[in-house]
């Protein structure tokens, strides 16, 4: 079941990339900016702790 769920959601990500380029990619750069801003949050997190 599991592996079925897998394949499902290859093939919708592939059908979503190749019908919708420009959303997809809207999709990857916000998902990367959300990566970034926690990054840096933590990063900004270490910073403070050692520093004070």
């Amino acid at each position: 079941m599991k592996k079925i769920f897998t394949w499902a959601g290859v093939a919708f990500l592939l059908f979503f990339l190749f019908t919708a380029p420009i959303q997809a990619s809207d999709v990857v750069n916000g998902i990367l900016g959300s990566l970034r801003g926690a990054a840096e949050a933590v990063i900004t997190f270490m910073q403070n702790l050692f520093t004070q």
